[in-house]
């Protein structure tokens, strides 16, 4: 039996800070090939992909990951990137952003067996980082080849406490604006001779913030918009200066669109613009949008496999931030479920290996109750 412990230790030993891949996907690659899976590397730009699938028929079960991981910072108890076992915790940067995850996968697929169909993995090393070259560009791939996923499973790390506690059925949008004001640098004790950026801009600052985009819907959180800088850099204590800017974000669920928050926020600026005769430009990046896989077959053959091993109904969720499940929903139907997020991002990031076997447990509980009885 291939244990998933072990594996998890020979990625976390990779150190693929996004974008290098330090030998990870190799190592991935060797374990899928003697389980007799077709693998494909698929570089795109300086970002190294792995798409692997054992079978050729349908129904497709994607299982759907990451092996890049974030810089590891200061402070660990055991070196960042050796994988120590101690007291029955797995220790190291991507134990539980998700490198275990992708292990219990793997060895879920061992003891499955070949399926009656077919199971991939679409495994990018480009999640931590901007997106572009990974997961995106690998869907492109399999669009070109004609080749379909029929289901998705994203191993992140979704639990708040056990393995397999919570799913996440969609995700909140996230949109980034940058507001530029311009003004006439001048002299403090001649104002008049100047035109100062900053109280328009504190002026639409305001006006954003108050508002509450909204108190939630049948699966999401409220929206939230947040500023997260405002800047003049401006060392001088006598100098009015030339240019302000300010940066936010706004999470946002089912009942907004990224085109529809853009638009309301151009219009407080164009009434600012108005009543304070200021120049301020407006610059969006949509990061992700809303989406939603409703409650129904599919979320249910889930729900029933952790069941079956954990013995406790697990929670459906929308919250957290962004991951390649927005990419992938454009594909087919696609869900998350992995181990707890406590430490990920942190220093000393670990996973007790007891979660990584009980993961290994749900994930070949949920690909013989697909395989039984594929969702429709």
């Amino acid at each position: 039996m291939l244990d998933p412990v072990t594996l998890a230790q020979e990625l976390i030993r990779r150190p693929s800070v996004t974008p290098a891949d330090a030998g990870a996907l190799d190592v991935l690659q060797a374990a899928l090939s003697k389980l007799g899976f077709v693998c494909q590397r698929l570089p795109f730009g300086d970002v190294d992909n792995l798409y692997a699938r054992l079978g050729e028929s349908g129904p497709n079960f994607c299982f759907a990951g990451h092996t890049d991981v974030v810089p590891p910072g200061e402070g660990w108890r055991h070196a960042p990137f050796e994988g120590v076992v101690e007291n029955g915790t797995l220790f190291g940067r991507g134990a539980a952003d998700m490198k275990s995850a992708i292990a219990a996968f793997v060895a879920a697929v061992a003891r499955h067996g070949k399926p009656n169909g077919s199971i991939s993995l679409l495994i990018t090393g480009d999640e931590e980082g901007i997106g572009i070259n990974g997961t995106q560009k690998v869907l492109g791939w399999l669009k070109e080849r004609g080749e379909t996923l029929n289901h998705c499973l994203v191993g992140e790390p979704t639990a708040t406490a056990r393995a397999g506690d919570t799913i996440k059925i969609g995700r909140r949008g996230s949109l980034n604006v940058e507001l530029a004001a311009m003004g006439v640098q001048g002299h403090v004790g001649y104002p008049a001779k100047a035109k100062n950026p900053i109280p328009p801009l504190a002026l639409l600052v305001t006006r954003l913030s108050a508002r509450k985009l909204d108190d939630g819907s049948a699966h999401f959180d409220p929206s939230n918009l947040c500023f997260t800088t405002m800047d003049v850099g401006n060392p001088a204590t006598n100098v009015i200066p030339g240019e302000a800017r300010a940066r936010l974000n706004i999470r946002f669920n089912d009942l907004h669109t990224a085109e529809s928050l853009i638009a309301w926020i151009e219009d407080e600026v164009a009434k600012v613009v108005t009543e304070t005769g200021a120049e301020i430009s407006v610059t969006p990046q949509i990061s992700g949008v809303s989406f939603l896989t409703p409650p129904g077959a599919f979320t249910a053959l889930v729900a029933q496999a952790v069941e079956s091993v954990t013995g406790k109904a697990p929670e459906f969720s929308t919250s957290g931030g962004t991951s390649d499940a927005r990419f992938i929903r454009q594909a087919c139907p696609v869900l998350e479920l992995g181990l707890a997020g406590t430490t990920m991002h942190k220093v000393n990031e670990c996973v007790p290996v007891a979660e990584i076997a009980a993961l290994a447990d749900i994930y070949a509980a949920i690909l013989k109750t697909y395989f039984e009885n594929p969702p429709k």
